[in-house]
């Protein structure tokens, strides 16, 4: 899989994806990831690429001019257009869901907006969708389209050691994490479930999978409205409403 990002900060985006094991998926050839910098698409002498915007208003407009170039020479390099992404406070916000769409891509672009954002005419003729990562206002789309890059490339084969290390992480079904432990066993009086110890592979899984739903209905109960639930669950969750216990 390859994502290209359209940005005026490369180097940021550059130090923080090349790190950790999106760095090294991508020193081992798992994924390509390339930056652009918007600025080199610019043709006056200042390398400007924003301007007031029509009507009036507060702050400067990214022109369409220097993103378009951008794109296109992108969709030419390539050979055919990749899907491309602009993130945007309007856009629909990033789930689980959407990261597991999102992966099975061949190519994505990202645009990142900045200052008050981007011409329309360029969502209207290049943009096929518009991500949001939350209800609150950035100072760019750098962080977002970040955050966007490294939930799919975690989804990436070869990327994880395991696919067990992200399918069983919250959000992938639907559902928040059980409660995880390590050594010591007992740590400031708490000792680790007796369950975790016993060796008993599917009372494990069992206890696992109700914490997951102990921990979901208390924190997030309204995931649990569009989780992948059997009645066996459903059962399980009444019960925990009927007696109040909410992990």
């Amino acid at each position: 899989m390859r994502i290209d990002i359209i940005t005026l900060f490369p180097e940021m985006c550059e130090a923080l994806m090349n790190e950790s094991i999106v760095g090294r998926a991508r020193k081992r050839g798992y994924l390509q990831m390339c930056f652009h910098q918007l600025r080199n698409y610019a043709h006056d002498k200042h390398k400007r690429v924003d301007d007031l915007p029509f009507g009036g208003g507060k702050g400067m407009l990214l022109k369409p001019e220097p993103i378009a170039e951008a794109l296109d020479t992108l969709t030419e390099h390539l050979g055919e257009k990749p899907y491309m992404i602009y993130m945007s406070p309007r856009g629909n916000v990033l789930n689980q869901a959407k990261v597991r769409e999102l992966a099975t891509k061949k190519n994505i672009c990202i645009l990142c907006g900045h200052y008050e954002g981007v011409d329309e005419r360029i969502l209207d003729e290049y943009i096929d969708e518009e991500l949001s990562c939350g209800d609150y206002v950035l100072t760019g789309g750098e962080m977002p389209a970040m955050i966007v890059a490294d939930a799919v490339s975690r989804m990436i084969p070869g990327v994880l050691a395991e696919d067990t290390c992200f399918t069983e992480e919250s959000h992938y079904n639907g559902l928040l994490e059980y409660p995880q432990y390590t050594r010591p066993a007992e740590f400031h009086g708490r000792k680790v479930p007796e369950v975790l110890t016993s060796g008993d592979h599917a009372k494990v899984e069992d206890w696992k999978h109700k914490k997951s739903l102990e921990v979901t209905l208390r924190h997030r109960p309204d995931m649990l409205e569009y989780a992948e639930l059997t009645d066996k669950d459903r059962k399980y969750i009444e019960e925990l409403k009927a007696d109040n216990q909410l992990i």
